[in-house]
């Protein structure tokens, strides 16, 4: 009989029959895999079941090829610690609901486990939105680059120069040049600045900390957005889950109203 022990995150859960539930998880070291839990609608245990949260998962089958069945222990709840703050619950419900649709099932992604990791926590810990908003647009660019999917925004793709650049081919996803963009610009996707190479810089305690402009925010959603849907959701014939697009709008809302 199959059987593995993991630490996961909680991407989604919906029920199943009268009192079982089907739960996908991020898993340290089986990447996105799923499993039957029963009891999933008692009051004692729902609240385990949140997208975001971090559980200890037992994971049994009678063949590998199965969905197999979850025991799972809540270790961290971060949904709990967001409920006063609906745009970075949003922000984590956009996260869980990118990788549920995103990655392969079953394939070890540790990369993406760790900077998973790593984004809930500086969701958690930040003090000003402005803070983790550019490390989760960071996170989703980096999500494409890791599917495959990656974005060229090293050099202009026109001219191969590596300064001023601020456009994005909608198209092709590479860097634009700003002198370069052959009156196409009002077609083009913005380049936030802190989304280059060079967008960190050093604090006074040596901390790497991101440079991040006006309207930077709005730009770098609707950039990455607009990738995640054409190379991503589109494969598989969705649109951009309604958690993302509720981040971009209460981003979208913060800002303009400021």
């Amino acid at each position: 009989m199959p059987e593995w022990s993991d630490t996961g995150i909680i991407l989604s859960a919906r029920a199943y029959g009268e009192h079982k539930g089907v739960i996908n998880l991020l898993t340290s070291e089986r990447g996105r895999h799923a499993g039957l839990v029963h009891g999933f609608d008692s009051r004692t245990k729902k609240g385990i079941y949140e997208p975001g949260n971090t559980v200890a998962a037992e994971w049994r089958a009678r063949l590998s090829e199965q969905l197999g069945s979850f025991q799972l222990e809540l270790i961290k709840n971060p949904s709990a610690v967001f409920l006063d703050t609906p745009i970075r619950l949003a922000g984590l419900s956009s996260i869980c609901a990118i990788l549920d649709v995103g990655l392969p099932e079953r394939e070890p992604v540790a990369s993406v486990w760790e900077s998973t990791i790593a984004l809930i926590e500086i969701i958690n810990l930040a003090e000003e939105e402005e803070s983790w908003l550019g490390f989760y647009i960071r996170w989703e660019a980096e999500l494409l680059r890791r599917l495959g999917f990656g974005l060229g925004l090293e050099r202009c793709a026109v001219s191969g120069l590596a300064d001023n650049l601020i456009y994005v081919s909608p198209k092709s996803g590479n860097a634009i040049h700003r002198d370069h963009a052959g009156g196409y610009e009002d077609r083009m996707l913005r380049l936030p600045a802190f989304l280059r190479s060079d967008a960190l810089g050093a604090s006074d305690d040596g901390v790497d900390v991101m440079k991040i402009s006006d309207n930077a925010l709005e730009d770098g959603l609707q950039l990455t957005g607009h990738f995640l849907k054409r190379r991503l959701f589109e494969l598989v014939n969705k649109d951009l889950p309604q958690p993302r697009l509720r981040l971009a709008h209460l981003v979208a809302k913060r800002y303009n109203n400021s």
